[in-house]
């Protein structure tokens, strides 16, 4: 969904570029950082998410004629101008120069590591910030719930969480996520066509209420569909709804059609699913199965399993759109390093009295580490301009003590090229959504099963690189006046 992503932002960002302007400082160089401190619902994993509209973030940023009007508008406390003209008119010119590198969408990620970074012009890097961290803080958070609930259901899972969903562009990009994450399908026809991924849905309970009876509901259904017939069985009486949904079925098998499923929307869903299943097997409609919605999430989908229940298919619509119980990823967007005019980077770091808000110095690259049996075995941050220690010994940037020795394991670089120069080079593949549920499916193999427990989940090890680890510790004993 195209936005003007040049006002997509705070209004610090845009009094700080001309900032930046003022003080001669358009063309020094940065690097900036987006990373995220915990990961979302008490998990062991996160599925990172919202790169493809990163990308067309950059492709489409440009300050239009009416921005430059709007922008001109504004006022200062005092009633004068808030911008200066001719700042406002080197705006309208500004083309992006940046760097971006991103970790592709559909891989695990986890707290402390950077999913991407951003060096240039200090400004435009500057400039990026809001947009960048909300489609990633909400695409990462959804794609990782999704992930979630497929984990949980092992079955297909249908996201239709559109008509709850936080506005009409969080509910598209919503979607996106979900299948991101693992969902099969959408209800969403608008993300269906602008994604290219599936769609699935049937019919709702307005459509057995607006005929005479349930089973001339369900006749009809069945003849305008018989190669997409799921039936709705709980809009007056489920035990009813069941006999008049295994008529259909019956009449459907002697036509040679098949009665796809039967979908339960309220009570007891394990109980009632069990004994749908049941009848169903009794009556010989063997092949017909059980579709289970009503704001499920992947803790109500365990139970149900838990309990017995032989599910087909699951529809999960509110608590996954709206990414329930967690508000928000809670990514953050540093500065980490500056560049001098002879081309030296130069360490920055925020240091606050919370050691989770202490930042990391450096232009940081992430290697993810393998066992031989193809399981992960632990991300280092690094710096990418800096050796990396001969045991490649990551610390944990929590607890100096804790520590892992990586030396001898493969490993991958996790973030890839996304902008060179403002220009993108990102593949087509990767801005594609089923290729990164693809991506996402085989990545969750490496995870060990603890870490991708629902509850009490084992941590996977991140850690920084010694060397870095230790030009951290006395950057901030320098900053506080410690003799070190």
């Amino acid at each position: 969904m195209k936005l003007d992503y040049e006002l997509l932002t705070d209004l610090y960002q845009l009094t700080m570029a001309q900032g930046y302007w003022a003080a001669g400082k358009t063309n020094e160089e940065a690097c900036f950082h987006m990373y995220f401190r915990n990961n979302p619902f008490d998990g062991g994993f996160s599925i990172a998410c919202g790169m493809a509209q990163l990308a067309e973030m950059v492709e489409n940023f440009h300050f239009t004629e009416e921005d430059h009007a709007y922008l001109k508008s504004l006022l200062a406390p005092n009633g004068d101008a808030l911008f200066d003209t001719e700042f406002l008119d080197w705006l309208a010119q500004l083309e992006l120069s940046i760097d971006i590198d991103a970790v592709v969408e559909g891989t695990p990620v986890f707290p402390n590591e950077p999913l991407v970074r951003v060096s240039g012009p200090i400004m435009q890097c500057q400039l990026l910030e809001t947009a960048l961290l909300n489609c990633i803080n909400f695409q990462t958070l959804v794609a990782t719930k999704a992930a979630r609930v497929c984990l949980a259901a092992d079955a297909p899972v249908a996201e239709f969480g559109l008509r709850r969903a936080q506005g009409i562009a969080g509910g598209v990009w919503a979607s996106r996520a979900a299948v991101v994450g693992g969902c099969t399908s959408t209800s969403n026809v608008l993300a269906g066509q602008m994604f290219s991924i599936p769609v699935s849905g049937t019919h709702a309970h307005s459509w057995v209420m607006a005929f005479e009876n349930e089973l001339d509901a369900f006749r009809e259904y069945a003849r305008i569909f018989p190669h997409n017939c799921v039936l709705l069985i709980d809009t007056y009486d489920i035990e009813q709804g069941l006999e008049n949904a295994i008529t259909v079925g019956l009449e459907m098998k002697e036509r040679g059609e098949k009665l796809l499923g039967v979908r339960i929307d309220s009570g007891d869903l394990a109980w009632l699913s069990k004994r749908a299943r049941a009848r169903l097997d009794e009556v010989g409609l063997t092949d017909c199965g059980i579709v289970l919605s009503n704001d499920l999430d992947e803790h109500t989908i365990r139970s149900i399993k838990g309990e017995g229940a032989q599910i087909a298919s699951w529809g999960v619509g509110t608590k996954l759109a709206t990414a329930y119980d967690q508000p928000s990823l809670g990514g953050v967007y540093k500065l980490s390093a500056t560049r001098t005019e002879s081309g030296a980077w130069v360490d920055r770091i925020k240091i606050s009295e919370q050691l989770a808000k202490l930042t990391f110095p450096g232009v940081l690259g992430v290697r993810r580490y393998y066992h031989d049996n193809g399981k992960i075995a632990g991300d280092m941050v690094y710096d990418i301009n800096s050796d990396i220690n001969a045991d490649e010994r990551i610390v944990d940037p929590a607890d100096s003590l804790r520590q892992k020795v990586l030396a001898g394991k493969k490993h991958v670089e996790i973030l890839q090229p996304l902008a060179r120069a403002g220009k993108l080079v990102l593949d087509d593949e990767y801005r594609d959504a089923m290729a990164a549920r693809e991506r996402a499916r085989a990545a969750l193999e490496t995870l060990d099963e603890t870490q991708k427990r629902i509850l009490n989940p084992h941590s996977y090890p991140v850690g920084l690189e010694e060397g870095l680890s230790d030009r951290r510790r006395g950057l901030v004993a320098k900053l506080r006046g410690i003799d070190m």
